[in-house]
């Protein structure tokens, strides 16, 4: 099989109008995708979402004319969510669902997630399959002038999303009297989000609602939680949700404005689960970077958890290949298999935010099960190399390990989605943590830059 040059953990990633965020790599990945999922003698359909970004207006027509050039008609659902692309992909009976973003990064990168016809991220295997065809070429595989495609837009897209995801919350329960700020990152949920609160009952603070193609997660959203955080302390409400720009993450602020991450949201929906007997094999799936204190909680309450590579579609394989039916990762990516088939930060909220109502108490009664141990977490910018391989590095790794031999463990991993190291320490000492992850980053960066 060839070693793969475009698709990552999470799709395929890049800056915008700079390979491979190219229009004609789009035009490309719609062939080659295209021809990959025709199936039988039906009509061939597709399914294109998008988030919020400038360049989304590139790469849609792109990949729109790849589908249409092999025969496939394209769906055009505009800004919404990655988990309704993935939805509607599935509810309409499509080949395949197109998801343009980059998720989290910043306005000047773009990426495409692709879903098959079950509503659930690809495999590496399928990806290879269309890479090979992308360089193999697709011209023989190209419709005659009677069989193009075609191009239509689902105009109800958003109320069939915001119905589906309504439909979690359980029969019976109202967000009357509770107070949310919600934070949009500017991003595709930034009509959806307050929509779904507000006709739940909560009275909404919404941020982050107003995009104009640069600013999505630019100093709001999941990863710049803190004006999220400030105004739930200052318009006094109950709790906050801050969203990625495609709105598959999420974390939550309590009452007092401090953070909670998804390892404290998936003890809190695992332990409300099982209570109500809906916990399949009474596990649940995250990754390594998941916390010890996670760990601890869940088996204190006779939980496994089961842990795998980064990536939320590997959570999801594991999660399908045991049926567990609950997964996620630290960073707010969480799955919930009983009504999605990637990870959907709405719908997260929503069974926390059951619990809360469930529970009468306020966010932080509720919201933070357990206390984490110290973890520490840094990233390195890679450069143009390879630092990873360097002796020196691997010389310095494990002199790390052998420090926190019996006190602690360290995860160093390149990014599936940014030119990054990551490094993560986790132990009971945090100065001896914190000192590990300084020294391994700076040996690090100093090869990064040779």
């Amino acid at each position: 099989m060839r070693t793969r040059k475009y698709f990552g953990t999470d799709g395929i990633r890049g800056k915008a109008n700079t390979a491979p965020m190219t229009a004609d790599i789009a035009l490309s990945v719609g062939l080659a995708a295209g021809l990959e999922f025709q199936r039988g003698s039906k009509p061939h359909r597709v399914v294109i979402g998008k988030d919020t970004r400038l360049s989304g207006y590139l790469l849609e027509p792109a990949l729109t004319s790849g589908f249409i050039a092999v025969g496939m008609d394209v769906v055009l659902v505009g800004p919404l969510p990655t988990p309704a692309v993935a939805m509607l992909t599935r509810s309409l009976r499509a080949d395949l669902g197109v998801m343009i973003s980059a998720s989290h990064n910043p306005f000047e990168d773009n990426g495409i997630k692709l879903f098959g016809p079950d509503g659930f991220k690809l495999s590496d295997e399928t990806e290879s399959r269309i890479e090979a065809r992308m360089a193999d070429g697709a011209q023989s595989g190209l419709a005659a002038p009677a069989e193009l495609g075609r191009a239509m837009r689902l105009d109800d897209a958003v109320g069939r999303y915001i119905e589906h995801v309504k439909a979690c919350f359980p029969k019976g329960l109202r967000l009357e009297g509770i107070k949310i700020v919600v934070d949009c990152a500017h991003g595709a949920a930034y009509r959806v989000a307050p929509t779904i609160l507000h006709e739940l009952g909560a009275e909404v603070v919404s941020l982050g609602v107003d995009p104009d193609g640069y600013n999505i997660n630019l100093e709001y959203g999941s990863t710049a939680p803190e004006k999220m955080c400030r105004a739930v302390v200052e318009t006094g409400a109950d709790l906050g949700l801050a969203l990625d720009g495609d709105a598959d993450r999420i974390v939550m602020a309590d009452e007092t404005g401090t953070l909670v991450d998804g390892d404290q949201l998936l003890a809190v929906i695992a332990r409300s689960w099982q209570n109500t007997g809906r916990l399949a094999g009474d596990s649940v799936v995250a990754t390594v970077m998941s916390n010890i204190g996670l760990e601890d909680f869940l088996g204190n309450c006779g939980i496994g958890l089961i842990r795998t590579q980064v990536g939320d579609r590997y959570v999801v394989e594991r999660m399908n290949a045991d049926g567990i039916n609950l997964g996620g990762e630290q960073s707010g990516h969480i799955v919930l298999g009983e009504y999605a088939t990637t990870g959907d930060g709405l719908m997260a909220a929503l069974q926390a935010l059951a619990a809360i109502v469930q529970a009468g108490a306020p966010a932080s009664k509720v919201l933070r099960p357990f206390a984490p141990a110290p973890q520490i977490l840094k990233s390195v910018p890679m450069g143009a190399g390879r630092p990873l391989e360097a002796d020196g590095v691997k010389a310095a790794i494990a002199e790390s390990e052998q420090r926190l031999a019996g006190k602690g463990r360290l995860l160093i991993r390149e990014s599936g989605t940014e030119p990054l190291v990551r490094i993560m320490a986790e132990g009971n000492d945090e100065g001896l943590i914190g000192a590990v992850v300084d020294d391994l980053a700076a040996v690090i960066g100093e090869a990064a830059a040779r």
